[in-house]
This record gives structure tokens, sequence and C-alpha cells, in this order.
């Protein structure tokens, strides 16, 4: 059956112009505070372009049903949105099959299931997980959860002064004991951008499988899961331009053949009885209960959108927006930049002197400028560099210099109102 919105990953070819992409996206229009917006918070979420938003709607004014289980037009129809979104995000990260994506509520989630799934059972006292020190708690938690339920040991790898993570550290903490390297593509806080290839062929190379923590990553960097030959990488919609409420899983075949469910429901059995129960292959084996259908065709517009523009072009782009950002911030000796990692991403975490991120960043939102402050689900990190919170303010491919213009004026307002300056 041929649905309105199964051919929704066409890829459009065309350069980048950010006035052009600015006026995709139709937040950016709006004031805040009587000040135009200047929106530095995409790594916390980003904000959603017009494609987005308009296939959404149309899906689900004109096509929607529930998948799988129907045989009238409109099942049909939504199966095949929802199962073309699924070749969709496939194709974005460099997966050899479909059937190795599998659609979660977000990162969260996708990390989730690989520590229940695949690593508990695996796991007995001693056994050990290794993890760096800027993961977010997405990355943490689940493997909290092992040490404290069945023993396992957390190993834990630094990064050195300017946030790049020591590889010969992590190389030497992977041992005979160690189950699972889980390593963040790139960190939220400093920008990092680990390296993903060689820090899974050391690992292979003991027999330990990696799994990559994308929900920064994919956003900035492009993804090919069968060149890095990573084992599980995870994604989360709503950093990718897309809805909340979704995300992904890639995990390669082999794995996923011999994971245990991560719920129980419907869709993801083959047969229920009485005193039995045989489960269905992946990935619906993962998907238990009605998915995020209106979501799935979201994001695969938002992958769609993303790959639209010339991707180096974009992260030249971003790089610009952080260069000229980290150049501006130099004349404030009262602040102080967490992260200067070589080929960061676009993220500038900071502190202010004798100012406190949440105050700097309600003052900064009074000139209109989004940004975090907190510790930004990295406590760990946060203790690494010996302080309790930063403000951030991350860039995408909507931003300008103009932005970088509004934050600076934005961090001298604060400085006359908080720093005595």
């Amino acid at each position: 059956m041929t649905a309105p919105f199964n051919n929704i990953s066409g890829k459009i070819s065309r350069g980048f112009d950010v006035e052009a992409a600015r006026a995709d996206f139709p937040i950016l229009t709006r004031p805040v505070h009587g000040k135009p917006l200047v929106y530095l918070d995409s790594g916390a979420s980003a904000q959603k372009p017009r494609a987005v938003l308009d296939i959404m709607n149309e899906f689900a004014r004109t096509d929607y049903a529930n998948v799988h289980r129907g045989v009238h037009y409109l099942s049909g129809a939504a199966t095949d949105a929802y199962e073309s979104a699924r070749r969709t995000v496939q194709k974005f990260v460099g997966a050899a099959h479909e059937d190795e994506i599998v659609f979660t509520k977000g990162g969260t989630e996708a990390i989730n299931l690989v520590s229940y799934s695949y690593l508990a059972p695996r796991i007995q006292p001693a056994d050990e997980i290794v993890l760096s020190i800027m993961e977010h708690h997405s990355n943490i938690v689940p493997w909290h959860f092992l040490r404290e339920r069945q023993g396992a040991v957390l190993k834990w790898v630094d990064v050195q002064g300017d946030g790049s993570l020591d590889i010969e550290a992590l190389d030497a903490a992977i041992t005979a004991k160690t189950k699972l390297v889980a390593i963040t593509h790139m960190s939220n806080v400093l920008g990092t951008v680990t390296p993903l290839k060689d820090i899974v062929a050391r690992a292979h190379a003991k027999g330990v499988p990696v799994l990559a923590d994308g929900c920064q990553g994919a956003v900035h960097e492009i993804v090919d899961v069968q060149a890095l030959d990573i084992d599980f990488y995870a994604v989360t919609g709503h950093k990718l331009y897309g809805p909340t409420g979704i995300g992904a899983l890639y995990a390669k075949r082999a794995h996923l053949k011999g994971m245990r469910p991560f719920n129980g429901g419907g869709e993801m059995i083959r047969e229920v009885a009485k005193d039995r129960i045989t489960y269905a292959d992946a990935p619906a084996r993962f998907e238990a209960g009605t998915p995020p259908i209106i979501e799935s065709v979201g994001l695969a517009a938002a992958l769609d959108y993303m790959t639209g523009f010339d991707r180096e072009a974009v992260a030249v782009h971003e790089h610009d927006l952080l260069a000229y950002a980290r150049d501006r911030v130099r004349a404030f000796n009262w602040l102080k930049v967490i992260g200067d990692a070589p080929a960061k991403g676009a993220i500038l975490s900071f502190e202010a002197e004798g100012m406190h991120a949440h105050d700097l960043a309600t003052i900064l939102d009074r000139e209109g400028v989004a940004v975090r402050a907190g510790h930004h689900c990295a406590q760990p990190l946060m203790e690494r560099f010996c302080t309790a919170s930063t403000t951030r303010a991350s860039f995408a491919l909507y931003n300008t210099r103009a932005d970088v213009d509004a934050l600076i004026a934005g961090l001298a307002k604060a400085r006359g109102i908080l720093g005595n300056g």
C-alpha cells in the first residue's frame, strides 16, 4: 500500500544559508520580554522547522491510525509511514539493516534498553563497566542500577584539563572483567568529541562491546555506525530538530537477536497462551504497545531537513560561531570557560566570577537570550572541574554571530548587576 507519507525520506539537495534556515523556524520570530529571541539552548532541545511541524499536523489530520494491526487503508498508510521513518533513521546513522533500528521514547530509554536487555543478563558481581567522567546521567544511572542490583563495578576514565578524553587511560581501564564501554560521542557540557572509531577498535581488540550516547554527537557529526563498527548507538529526536517522545537505538543484529524483551505488551509477541509465550523478532520485540506514530513521521521529516543541507557546511558555520563566541568572551577576565578540547562541538560552558549560574541565566533571559544553567545532568563532570554548575550556550544551525553579540551584551549587563563591574 502506498501512502502520502511513505516517501518522507527523499533528500533535498541545497547549500547552507543561515538566514534562509532561520526562516524555516517560526518560533525564532517571537519576542521574549520585549526582546528578539536568541535561542542558545539547543543542546537541551532544538527548535523545530516548519517542515516538521507541518508534516506532523498533516499526517494527524489525514493519515493517522494505529500501525501494524489493521487491514484498513489508514492503518496501512500509517504503517507505511512508520516503517519508512525507520528506514530514514537507518540511512541517517548508516546502519546496514532496518531491523537494527529500534524506536524508543528517546536516548534515555535507548540506553536503559541496552542495560536491561543486553547487559544485565551478562553481569556477574565484580564485572566492570567503563565510563568517562563526562557522561550525561542518562549514560550513568542505568549502569548504577547494575552496580546496585548485580554488583557491577563502574570504572571512571578522566578527562584532561581542556576536556579532552584520556584515550590511553580508557584503554588501560578495559580489562578481562570489562563487559561494556559506555561513552558519549559528544559531551553535552564540554562539547568534547570523542574518538569513537579508536575507542571501538581498542575495546573490540579486548573483546568488549561499546555503546555510544549519540544524543549530542548525531546532531553535529556525520554518523556511520558501520564504519565505526560500534555495537550500540543511541539518539533522541528532540535534539535533532524533531519532536519529543521519540528516539532510536541502533544495535547490531547479532546483539538484538540475543537480547530479552524490555517491556511487555502488544506487538512485541508472536504468540501468547495461558502457559507460554513466544516473542517477536527485533525490532518489534522491543517496541511494546502503540508506538509514537506521529512522532516517527516528525523525526523522519527532521532528519530529511538536516540531510537536505550540506552538513559539512553547517559544521563549518557552527564552529565559526563557537570560535567567534570563544574569542569574544576572552575580553571578560571574570569568566572562565570549561572545556577547550580541540575540534570540540559548538557548546560553550563557563563560570562567571561572583555570579551564580542561575542568576546569570535569569538576567540573560530578560535580554531575550535563552541559555542553560545548572549541572546539565553531568554531576561527576562538575565535580571533576570543582564546580556545582555552569552556564551553557549551545549553538545550532539557525544561530548567527548576531546571537553571539546578544549573548556578550547580556553577559556584560549581568556583570554590572551581579559582579560589581
